[in-house]
């Protein structure tokens, strides 16, 4: 993502009254007569509204803070015991605006040590730009019911170049519902825990060791543990990077490609041992590639960055016995290291770096009950990796082209007998992957193709299984003016998301969000599984004059969602455990589909939006051909060299 730098304040909004005399009347000294008088006047009104209304109010955020700073004096109220009591579902609404010139930015929130939330920033324009993503995050209940610090790390350069902050508004609502994932009873972050002196609490690989050490309840009938990961500056384009061994493939650039190949694996140990991978969704970021692909349409996951989740009950007989020492939980990111002559091994490190993080979720037995059962079996075997590489020179015997190939597999299994107070039981934890990437350069590396998929199958004894399919293609090319310092970037884009769930492990599915819908709350209960399929295509072109700090472009983005529910008899895995094909889930005796949309954007402008809930047609927009715009438009200058945009470059515009 964009640009290094010292971090500026991601608000510039003034304090409100109120939050000015909250901070009074937290201070060494406490409140003065005013400020109590103030907040006792607020704290009145705002009871006011609880009592007409105990089961519908909204506090504003101003308000919860206030109910919160006199929460001690409600300890007792039946209200108030009833509220926390009652509400099984929490969503954040994170609204943000910003105006001026800026680049993408990765943003991390916690309670406490704990991430929460994954996002990244849209870029915006000299006219303002405004956005807004609702995000369900009812499975950190058990966080969520007691006081939290909240930290929200959103790095940001602010300067005479880069002029924009981020000003950002966080609400939450509680509040009760169906059909909801049975939360967690404790959840352990796998963090720097950093949160007592105010910091944020990821690791950064692979400058830092991501571990941490935990002695675990000795009642623990159910556990899983997460990841958060992405690349950034070095490993941000990761599935488009080369085999070490061609990193200096184009010498007459004088900038090396990035390396450890195209391949990755974020790895989660217990104790040494391999518990589960994740081979990563390929992030592209709305500054990524071409900065106009991704207005207003952003990149898949882009707001809402996907965890993966890995069962790791098979190991609670280790983990619940009480040993004085702990037991240690780290996460590692692997690349491939290679000699040159298509054989490659698993990289113990990579470039710089990647921002990680994990959780362990727990779910309870018992009071005074002693988990245990049989020793974990694990069979985790290193990946099979076949490596391709060739260079073709032009008549000047200078490299023209570089063709290179990764394909991997791996399969692993962990397993073993756990007894609780209902008896045992047999749990494992199962996964099942494939990855091809096939790239080319040419034209002494200005011109990249690369076709990459990673398809994957995650089972747990439990009930859980999710399929997955990450397809992606991309086509850019870039031409540089030494002279000038000017530059054009070209791109075409294809990548798609389609994943298949059943049963539950930690985070919603997304069928719970259809059970209070009258459209949709009757087909809820005959639904098992649920299937998702995104599909972007898009082509941008981008020309920028840095010593001017002028850019144009334009660029089209198409995107189709489709989400169904899946009925038990009719699983789309045909009961292999194969990916979701394309338009499979376009056949009605599949499933039920509850949700579809069509968007296309040009230049900025959506030109066409079709939404269906449960088949019926809730927007269905289309702009006037006399109003869609053509051709060239003006872009906010957000980079000054190719290498920030696009991951690679000349050596004389890398910044």
């Amino acid at each position: 993502m964009g640009g290094n730098g010292s971090s500026a304040p991601g608000s510039s909004h003034p304090q409100t009254a109120i939050q000015a005399a909250l901070e009074r009347a937290r201070g060494p000294e406490g409140p003065d007569p005013d400020t109590t008088e103030f907040l006792e006047s607020v704290l009145a009104a705002i009871w006011q509204k609880l009592r007409a209304g105990p089961n519908t109010y909204l506090l504003t955020l101003d308000e919860f803070a206030v109910f919160n700073f006199y929460r001690e004096r409600y300890a007792t109220d039946e209200i108030a015991i009833a509220a926390i009591s009652r509400f099984n579902q929490v969503s954040f609404n994170f609204t943000v605006t910003s105006r001026g010139r800026q680049f993408d930015r990765l943003g991390l929130m916690y309670l406490g040590d704990t991430e929460v939330f994954r996002t990244s920033t849209a870029e915006p324009t000299n006219n303002g730009i405004e956005w807004t993503y609702i995000k369900d995050v009812s499975s950190y209940l058990a966080l969520l019911k007691a006081p939290q610090k909240i930290i929200f790390d959103l790095g940001n350069l602010v300067n005479d170049i880069y002029t924009a902050p981020f000003n950002a508004t966080l609400t939450a609502t509680f509040f009760t519902s169906e059909n909801v994932v049975t939360p967690a009873d404790t959840i352990l972050p796998i963090s720097a825990r950093l949160s007592s002196s105010g910091r944020p609490s990821a690791f950064s690989i692979p400058s830092q060791n991501a571990s941490t050490t935990y002695q675990f309840p000795r009642n623990v009938r159910r556990a899983v543990a997460t990841i958060s990961s992405c690349g950034q500056a070095d490993e941000e384009f990761w599935f488009g990077n080369v085999l070490s061994s061609d990193v200096d493939a184009f010498p007459p650039s004088g900038a090396p490609l990035f390396g450890y190949s195209p391949f990755r694996e974020v790895q989660l140990y217990i104790d040494g041992n391999l518990a589960g991978v994740e081979w990563p969704f390929p992030i592209i970021f709305t500054g990524g590639v071409v900065p106009g692909l991704w207005r207003p349409v952003v990149g898949v996951d882009a707001f809402d960055l996907r965890e993966h989740e890995i069962d790791i009950t098979p190991w609670l007989p280790l983990l619940c016995d009480g040993a004085v020492g702990g037991h240690t939980f780290e996460i590692r990111v692997a690349g491939i290291d290679d000699d040159g002559q298509g054989h490659g091994t698993l990289s113990k490190t990579v470039a710089n770096y990647w921002v990680v993080t994990g959780k362990i979720f727990l779910w309870l037995d018992d009071p005074g009950w002693i988990t245990r059962g049989s020793v974990p079996m694990a069979v985790t075997p290193s990946p099979l990796l076949e490596l391709s590489s060739s260079i073709e020179p032009n008549p000047t015997n200078t490299n023209e082209t570089l063709n290179y190939g990764v394909n991997a597999t791996r399969e692993l299994s962990v397993s073993s007998i756990v007894i609780t107070s209902e008896g045992l039981f047999a749990a494992s934890w199962i996964q099942s992957l494939a990855y091809s990437n096939a790239g080319r350069f040419t034209a002494q590396g200005n011109i990249q193709r690369t076709i990459q998929n990673i398809e994957g199958l995650d089972a747990s004894a439990n009930g859980y299984s999710k399929a997955y399919n990450y397809p992606v293609w991309v086509n850019t090319s870039y031409t540089f003016d030494k002279k000038s310092g000017n530059f054009t970037i070209d791109a075409n884009i294809s990548r798609g998301l389609n994943l298949e769930t059943w049963g539950k492990l930690v985070f919603p599915t997304g069928l719970q969000d259809f059970a209070s819908l009258p459209s949709t709350k009757s087909a809820l209960p005959s639904l098992a599984g649920s299937a998702l399929r995104t599909i972007q295509n898009g082509s941008a072109h981008y020309e920028a004059a840095p010593a001017l700090r002028l850019a144009l472009g334009h660029g089209t983005t198409e995107q189709k969602f489709t989400f169904i529910g899946l009925q038990a008899s009719t699983p789309l895995t045909g009961g292999q455990g194969s990916p979701i094909q394309p338009g499979v889930h376009d056949t009605p005796s599949l499933g039920y589909e509850l949700y579809r949309r069509h968007v296309l954007a040009t230049n900025g402008t959506v030109v066409k939006d079709n939404e269906t809930l449960s088949g019926h047609t809730i927007t269905d927009y289309s702009l006037p051909a006399s109003r869609v715009g053509g051709g060239w438009k003006d872009q906010e200058f957000v980079g000054d060299s190719v290498r920030s945009i696009l991951g690679r470059g000349p050596k004389e515009n890398m910044t």
